[in-house]
């Protein structure tokens, strides 16, 4: 009783939000952007890859969302719509990028490793212990850094929905209506997905995963490398 209340209370909060974006609210605008444009930039950048072309979509995607705040009529979370602009744009993007940059190459990413740094935010809350040591954070850095990297190496949809869900943490309900896909669907991109994933990262871990203190296991379970990314101990299922 007390989650449904609250989930009322939080719909109900929303609507006055959404009503105050409608009329135009200077300030409801500034909240939206505080609120949504990091979780945007990086679900765009783990799409694109490049920091610069998810800055750039980053912003379409909230021109796209002040333009359609009107057209908005709550079928949907506020975040849902915003995530589904977002993937929209960044998909958009990406099919120009292999249509007209694909040939280019570009040296921004090694002249500024910090650019990929500020991808893992999504991430760092989760990887990160106050607690730990200064050797154990350096560790953490690398395997995130290294799984953001191969990351990549999946092939859309399935790159995608693991963002959605193992990132995001988005409910598969949530996946589905912001890729616009059946559930099943979701839930078959999110299986391959990982499973890509996991070929990828099993020979790193296998040779690198010792040193750091990290176990690669293969088990049974439903875990998945997957929903690794939130544990240092990193379980590899068949």
């Amino acid at each position: 009783m007390g989650d449904f209340a609250s989930a009322i209370g939080i719909r109900t909060e929303e609507s006055s939000v959404i009503a105050e974006l409608k009329a135009g609210s200077e300030d409801a605008y500034a909240w939206l952007v505080g609120e949504f444009h990091q979780p945007v930039y990086s679900l765009v950048y783990r799409i694109l890859t490049d920091p610069a072309d998810a800055a750039d979509t980053t912003q379409e995607v909230f021109l796209k969302v002040f333009r359609g705040m009107k057209q908005f009529h709550g079928g949907s979370s506020l975040k849902t719509w915003i995530y589904r602009i977002a993937i929209h744009e960044a998909s958009n993007r990406r099919r120009w990028w292999f249509r007209h940059k694909s040939k280019e190459s570009s040296m921004e990413t090694q002249e500024n490793g910090s650019s990929e740094h500020s991808s893992f935010s999504a991430c760092e809350a989760a990887m990160v212990d106050k607690h730990k040591s200064p050797f154990e954070n350096a560790v953490d850095d690398e395997l995130r850094m290294h799984i953001e990297q191969q990351l990549r190496k999946v092939p859309e949809p399935y790159r995608t929905t693991i963002v959605l869900r193992d990132i995001e943490e988005l409910s598969y309900e949530e996946i589905a209506e912001i890729t616009q896909v059946s559930l099943g669907t979701v839930k078959s991109r999110i299986t391959r997905g990982r499973d890509a994933l996991r070929k990828i990262l099993t020979e790193y871990m296998s040779e690198a995963g010792p040193q750091f203190g990290l176990l690669v296991a293969e088990t049974p379970g439903e875990r998945t490398s997957g929903q690794s990314i939130r544990s240092r101990s990193i379980e590899v299922t068949p």
